[in-house]
Formats: C-alpha cells, structure tokens, sequence
C-alpha cells in the first residue's frame, strides 16, 4: 500500500523541518510527500530542498491562491492508495501513520479521522483533545456539519478511490475538509474515527487555516454557498 502525504505550505520557514521530521520517520521509501507551496516569500522552500532534496516533491504555485486550491492541487498529483492530508505546522505522533493504516485494513471504509492534543507554538499542551476544545461532535451528520464543520483536514486520510468524488472543490465552498466529509456522508461512504490524539495540532495565531474570526453574516453566507454546492455538485 502507497502512501501519499499532501501538504499545502505558506511562509512556513518556522518550523516546516519539524514537521517533516516527524511525517517522514513514519514513510517507507516507497511512499510519497507532496508540497504545494502558495508563493511564500520567506526560505520554505530552499529549506525544504536542502533539507530533504528528491524526497520532498515541491510544486510551487505562479500565484497565491489560499490553501483550498493549494490542497486541491496535491490530492490531485498525488499516487498513493492511501491520502493524508497535512498542514505545515504541526507535529505527528510516531504512531499516527500506522493506526491510521490499520484503519484502512477495514475495506468499507473511505475516510479516517482521529483527535489531536492541541498545543502551542512551543508545543505546551492546552488541551489533550482537539475535539473537546473545539466542541466538534463527528456524528451529527449532514446539515450539522454544514452548520459547524467538524472535520480537520490535518487529521483525515482518505482512499484515492474517493479523489475522483471530491475534485476539483467547488469555489464556492469555505472549506475542503468539510467538503470531503460532506461527499463522503452524501455518497454514504464509511467514516472510521479513531479516539486517540495522533497529533500535537499546533495553534500560534499564524497558521494558515483555521485561526480567522469571521462576522455572523459572514459565516452565515458561507452555510448558504456549501449548502449549494452539496446539494448541486455530482449529485444532480
């Protein structure tokens, strides 16, 4: 089995060799990481091809355009059997490859998704759950998870079979993790969870996703846009 690790970067310099680190101790030789980098304007990328030369492949977007088409481009150059999505600034448990592998041994099911501890930018824990400190709750199904997405990209993986059912990512959609799990509840495709912190999921108000405030009226226009796009996209 293949693995493929996608990851999107972004001025990520910081601490992007820690997180390599510890994706890579977990990968045989055989699988793969893709970077997609937005244009960052600080040493990401040099950093990452001196660190880790041919076994990073680094693609580098001509323009910023966010993280969401950023991810869409390395689930879609990916080759692996196995997908896990990974953000730039976090830290993986040594056992988080091989639960999350165990977890596929089951045929039925098409997307995993674990907890994390969520630490900060020292990695000094503040929370041992991420689900707790986020109040996510992963079955309430369709219309909740429109209301309040409660997938986090950086803890799912997913079958390359499902690639095909969730790009490209409509535009309108506010984020791809919600997206994916959404296509995956509508197709009634099996979601396996695995109740252990496979990750230190890092929050330093710099991290490129999941950190912005956004006005009621905003969020509320972002409900209505999945919504639409949920109910039109491949399920006409």
């Amino acid at each position: 089995m293949m693995l493929s690790v996608c990851m999107a970067t972004y001025n990520g310099e910081p601490f992007i060799v820690r997180q390599l680190d510890s994706v890579l101790k977990q990968l045989s030789p055989n699988d793969e990481v893709i970077i997609v980098d937005d244009g960052s304007k600080d040493r990401t990328i040099p950093l990452i091809k001196e660190t880790y030369g041919d076994r990073v492949q680094v693609y580098v977007n001509e323009k910023n355009v966010g993280a969401i088409k950023s991810f869409e481009k390395a689930i879609s150059l990916a080759k692996g059997d196995i997908l896990f999505l990974c953000d730039q600034d976090d830290v993986w448990e040594d056992r988080k490859v091989s639960e999350i592998v165990r977890a596929f041994e089951d045929p039925g099911t098409t997307l995993v998704v674990h907890d994390a501890s969520v630490v900060d930018g020292h990695l000094k824990v503040i929370d041992p759950s991420w689900n707790h400190y986020n109040a996510n709750n992963i079955n309430q199904g369709i219309v909740g998870n429109i209301i309040k997405n409660a997938f986090t990209g950086a803890m799912m993986a997913i079958r390359k079979e499902l690639v095909s059912d969730i790009l490209p990512f409509p535009p309108s959609i506010e984020m791809h993790d919600q997206w994916i799990a959404l296509v995956c509840m509508m197709k009634k495709q099996k979601i396996t969870y695995i109740d252990q912190p496979l990750m230190k999921y890092v929050r330093h108000g710099g991290n490129v996703t999941g950190m912005k405030k956004r006005s009621l009226s905003s969020q509320l226009k972002g409900r209505v846009k999945t919504l639409s796009a949920i109910t039109r996209y491949k399920f006409q």
